[in-house]
């Protein structure tokens, strides 16, 4: 077993390959040059991303690389996966909500009042892809965060190198794309962590072929003018989420969908949650709600560490 460790796209990244061969290192060592890659191209915090750049050509064709546009494919998917619920369009409210910059800057210096924005209103016209050229018009006045959609595309796509040399687990800032059975036959083991007791797990999972992914009000949180705010926007009011859901943790069949389904978690509340779940055989969850306690969707025993 080999493993690599690294930080990248803002959060920290673990890459592992259950072959311990000196290829196998060769191969991890250029797992954090990936993400720095894919971070160069699709960050919405750099200026010289080509995500940027797209964002102030709105309303123009322009032609975008390989990587932008199978990531910009992966967030149309989302989006569709999710019900709209999850939306790469919402670049102006989570800035008007005070993430206007890196999360570390954001905590460094308290943002200030954004701009009251019109709750927005997702059209599949806002993000057109022409395949033929692979051009991309993004609609006048629309801005694009990948956000989390991007890391669970980037762990994707580092897995699916990585599994040529044998089994392996990607952690892209808790997005976990999952490829194979260990050698020895079981599961990885992925805890899902207790946000009320640091280092404490609720459940340990053992995984082979899937995604899973957390997402929460607990960690990328801030205040801005006495209120707290989160990261977790619900497209339908353009405001963070304000449900009884802290954390939600979805296994999934692709790490995109894993995290798509998660926010939606977090975005619907319990009730509407694990009964959004439960509607689809694909998905199972765990959900941390505010008073503490925990509730699970009906097929995550299915995923259980045995």
């Amino acid at each position: 077993m080999r493993s690599l460790a690294f930080h990248a796209m803002g959060s920290q990244m673990l890459a592992a390959v259950d072959n311990d061969s000196a290829a196998a290192g060769e191969r991890l060592a250029r797992v954090p040059h990936w993400f720095q890659v894919w971070e160069g191209r699709l960050s919405r915090f750099r200026s010289d991303s080509e995500l940027s750049a797209l964002n102030r050509f709105s309303g123009e064709p322009v032609q975008v690389s390989q990587i932008l546009w199978d990531a910009l494919r992966a967030s149309l998917s989302a989006a569709r996966f999710s019900d709209g619920l999850v939306s790469p369009t919402l670049a102006p409210w989570i800035e008007a909500a005070g993430y206007d910059r890196t999360f570390e800057s954001v905590l460094e210096h308290a943002p200030a009042a954004g701009p009251a924005l019109a709750p927005p209103l997702f059209a599949s016209g806002d993000l057109l892809l022409e395949a033929s050229s692979r051009r991309v018009v993004l609609a006048a006045g629309r801005r694009l965060d990948l956000g989390g959609t991007a890391k669970g595309w980037a762990a994707e796509r580092a897995a699916s190198r990585l599994r040529a040399l044998g089994p392996c687990l990607v952690d892209a800032g808790g997005d976990i794309a999952v490829r194979g059975p260990r050698l020895d036959g079981h599961g990885w083991p992925v805890g899902i962590s207790d946000p009320f007791h640091p280092g404490e797990v609720l459940e340990l999972l053992g995984l082979t072929r899937s995604g899973v992914a957390t997402s929460g009000r607990d960690f990328h949180r801030w205040e801005r003018q006495g209120v707290w705010q989160h990261h977790i926007l619900d497209p339908r009011t353009g405001l963070p989420a304000a449900t009884d859901v802290l954390t939600a943790t979805v296994i999934a069949p692709s790490t995109v969908e894993a995290e798509a389904a998660a926010k939606v978690a977090v975005i619907l509340g319990s009730e509407r949650a694990l009964a959004w779940l439960d509607k689809r055989p694909s998905l199972a969850g765990l959900l941390v709600l505010d008073d503490g306690s925990v509730r699970r969707s009906r097929r995550l025993s299915r995923h259980v560490w045995r």
